[in-house]
């Protein structure tokens, strides 16, 4: 099975690429269409969410540098 990777882009989505599956709240799967690379939106405006449709662009702003989360409590 391949590994799945997400990248974080600045000002942009998250890049989904390798072996996964995407569910809606209620466990259905969504409809990939063979897919094995899709952008998650992350600004919201999206008129396809949860895909990335380019609705970001010049209205989102993010520096994705990636860093420690703090231990669990």
């Amino acid at each position: 099975m391949a590994k799945t990777i997400i990248t974080i882009k600045s000002n942009g989505s998250m890049k989904v690429e390798g072996d996964f599956e995407i569910l809606d709240q209620n466990g259905n799967k969504y409809d990939l269409g063979g897919r094995e690379i899709v952008s998650i939106c992350r600004c919201g405006l999206s008129q396809n969410k949860p895909f990335c449709d380019g609705a970001h662009n010049g209205k989102f702003e993010h520096d994705a540098t990636a860093f420690a989360l703090p231990p669990k409590k």
